[in-house]
């Protein structure tokens, strides 16, 4: 949203004080609203502005169908010393996911690694927050979820199969901020195809596709294909079988075994069928959370210091334009991350009308402009 000039600009600290009350109003207890709203303002912080405040529209559809249970607590179903199952109790999925990050974490620290299963969840926001979370207290990280929102077409089909399926990985280092990759298994996410909704701009071709595999350009038609419709939808990553759409295909399988299958959650591709979607209001998502502490291969701070060398390799490696520089993964999230923090968090107008409809519809207050922010940018 940076690339447009004159949106409106919430501080973070502002926009954390609006989602907590609004999910406050909707009747999550005090330490999920803190958590959740942090998760959320930390992905816009990083310019994943799909995944942050703007889910509250979708949010607020799942509430109203009486598909969030706000008050849920995770409990662990099983454990051994280097696994867990959690059931996240049908809420929304970045407590539990906060939870189960942090239970890999400590797993990983004393057995050198860790995986966490989560079932009964929903959406969780970016999938970088907690592979971050791991990288930051000096482990490897590695997550992914599956969704029950049926979004992307496999290569040759018809009709939607998975989810967008991302997963994140990040590493730590000693010099550098650490590692951070966070990607859909799809060529784009859903929230990507939102925000050119919100911002009245149309889809690039290739995002998305009707049943018959044409390109859909418009954002509402484009948006109805991936929320709301079973043929069409988002291609998978590479877009096209010229290009190795195949390729994101089998990612998106993948992820969705070690989120779903294992768990015991439900596949989005069966849940119309499936005996349990039937037996319950809740989206029964699953997520994976893996740990890997590098002491348990290599000396202390070892493979920090090689990281550290390879980044500034890659960094440095010349580019094909002098403007525009070698990147490694997370770069880009942590300059919209340094910005945003002294400048704001951009919104759209379109974006903003709807915190405020949301906001009066739950009984909230509206905070994110007021005299500490200087005059209301919409009038």
């Amino acid at each position: 949203m940076d690339t447009s000039p004159g949106l409106p600009v919430v501080a973070a600290e502002r926009l954390h004080r609006q989602i907590v009350a609004i999910l406050a109003a909707w009747g999550m207890d005090a330490e999920i609203a803190e958590a959740t709203a942090g998760a959320m303002v930390d992905t816009d912080l990083r310019g994943i502005d799909s995944h942050g405040v703007t889910m509250l529209i979708i949010y607020e559809e799942r509430l109203r169908a009486g598909r969030l249970a706000l008050r849920a607590r995770p409990a662990i179903l099983r454990e051994t010393p280097v696994t867990a199952l959690m059931d996240a109790g049908g809420g929304l999925g970045h407590f539990p996911s906060l939870a189960a990050i942090d239970l890999a974490i400590a797993k990983a620290r004393r057995m050198g690694v860790a995986l966490v299963a989560v079932r009964n969840s929903n959406h969780y926001g970016a999938a970088g927050t907690y592979a971050l979370r791991a990288a930051e207290a000096g482990l490897i990280g590695v997550t992914g979820t599956g969704s029950r929102t049926r979004c992307v077409v496999p290569t040759g089909a018809r009709n939607a199969m998975f989810a967008t399926n991302p997963i994140a990985f990040a590493a730590p280092t000693r010099r550098n901020r650490p590692f951070v990759l966070d990607m859909a298994t799809s060529t784009v996410a859903v929230g990507k195809v939102n925000l050119c909704w919100l911002n009245d701009r149309p889809v690039p071709a290739g995002w998305v596709v009707d049943g018959a595999g044409r390109p859909v350009t418009d954002a509402e038609e484009a948006r109805q294909f991936c929320l709301r419709r079973v043929e069409g939808g988002v291609t998978p990553l590479g877009g096209l079988p010229a290009m190795a759409s195949h390729k994101g295909y089998g990612l998106a399988a993948m992820i969705e075994i070690l989120s779903t299958q294992l768990s015991g959650a439900i596949y989005c591709g069966t849940a119309d069928t499936d005996p349990r979607a039937k037996a319950t209001p809740y989206d029964d998502v699953g997520h994976f959370f893996l740990a890997l502490d590098p002491r348990a291969f290599r000396p202390d701070g070892a493979f920090e210091d090689e990281l550290d060398q390879m980044l500034d390799l890659l960094r440095r490696a010349p580019p094909v334009d002098p403007a525009q520089p070698v990147l490694v993964a997370g770069d880009p999230e942590w300059a919209h991350y340094d910005r945003r923090r002294v400048e704001g968090i951009p919104m759209p107008v379109k974006l903003v009308h709807h915190v405020r409809a949301i906001a009066a519809r739950a009984g909230a207050p509206f905070l994110l402009f007021g005299q500490a922010a200087g005059p209301h940018p919409l009038g």
